[in-house]
């Protein structure tokens, strides 16, 4: 046993399948294990600028129905960076100083936070400047962390894509129609290479493989004139037109965020083919729902590592997924680089040896 410890957890950024499961397992290493406390931190760094701050004691009985449920027990934003934080009068204000004292006030010895390479670098810059033993556990739909293979998330939202592209095979099929899937994806298209395959799409597009239109057109015409008069295409969110524009829809708040390539290109198609074309912008729901086998695996493994390094002192490290085991890299490095799908990457290969056409 190792000396008695308050630990918080938080779950900062976008939220996905499994964030629940990783807090489950933390509260049960912590506290069925090593005898700790457990703090969750609610509504990410916003919790911590409340006074008092914002938290929810996390107990063996709380979290024992938590494996299966979507979402984040405690809250979470994707707003608010607290070295530019928004304030009333329109100013922005650095009030990194006000979440280290919340942390301090609650009298916590480590801070886990689930996050993806933004949210993981806001923390880690407020652990550096307020002395905080920080460890991170990678979490994004996109799967576009470094150092691990897999973060949590990203197995529920394929498996979510690849269902509606299963689905889309019968409408497509009976209509004679071009169904054209946008997943997500901000800066990588793991989603919808994985979920390409899987689902049985003719044409995947990805933003690390540059695409040509007349080659996307001329595949949906070697299908027609064999016959196959429909296609399924899947393209993630983060493709740009051809001439290298990104496609972006302005938000309620003001925000821009990326959509619409999926009707770029299905206008494209129905022009240059004659097909029908229909676009189903798949969103949110990728996020939602039970996390799949493997993100239940994956989280609670994490969740135990990640307390694991605490109890033997270590700071400053993200937990990682190489090779089927966890390891520890430094967050640092972690977040330095996107983990985008590699042109010469083995599901790349395995798409161009089924005949799947990439738009090159």
């Amino acid at each position: 046993m190792g000396e008695p410890k308050r630990i918080g957890i938080l779950t900062s950024g976008g939220d996905c399948a499994g964030l629940n499961a990783v807090i489950r397992a933390v509260v049960n290493r912590a506290i069925g294990d090593y005898g700790w406390e457990v703090l969750g931190i609610k509504g990410s760094t916003m919790g911590l600028l409340s006074r008092p701050p914002n938290v929810m004691p996390l107990k063996l009985h709380k979290v024992d129905s938590l494996l299966t449920q979507g979402g984040t027990i405690l809250g979470t934003t994707n707003k608010g960076n607290p070295f530019a934080f928004p304030m009333p009068d329109g100013s922005l204000k650095d009030r990194s100083e006000e979440i280290i004292e919340g942390y301090h006030q609650l009298g916590l010895e480590a801070l886990i936070g689930i996050g993806g390479d933004g949210s993981l670098a806001i923390l880690r810059r407020i652990a550096q400047q307020g002395g905080i033993k920080l460890i991170g556990i990678p979490k994004t739909i996109d799967n576009d962390v470094g150092y691990t293979q897999l973060s949590i998330g990203f197995s529920t939202a394929v498996d979510i894509a690849t269902e509606a592209l299963d689905r889309l095979h019968f409408t497509a099929a009976s209509h004679d129609r071009v169904m054209v899937l946008e997943v997500m994806g901000r800066d990588a298209g793991h989603i919808a290479l994985r979920a390409g395959i899987a689902g049985g799409a003719h044409v995947i597009l990805i933003p690390e493989i540059p695409y040509n239109l007349d080659l996307v057109c001329q595949k949906i015409r070697d299908r027609q004139n064999a016959g196959f008069h429909f296609s399924i295409v899947v393209i993630s969110e983060a493709v740009c037109t051809e001439e290298g524009d990104t496609i972006q829809k302005l938000q309620q708040f003001g925000e821009c965020r990326l959509g619409g390539i999926g009707q770029y290109v299905a206008d494209s198609i129905s022009k240059c083919t004659g097909a029908e074309t229909r676009v189903t912008v798949l969103g949110h729901i990728q996020r939602g729902g039970r996390p799949s086998t493997i993100d239940r695996i994956l989280a609670s493994a994490f969740g135990i590592a990640a307390v694991d390094l605490i109890y033997h002192g270590k700071e400053d490290l993200m937990v990682a997924w190489q090779d089927s085991q966890v390891i520890s890299v430094p967050i640092a490095e972690a977040i330095q680089d996107y983990r985008t799908v590699d042109p010469e990457d083995t599901l790349v290969k395995t798409a161009r040896g089924l005949g799947i056409c990439l738009g090159n």
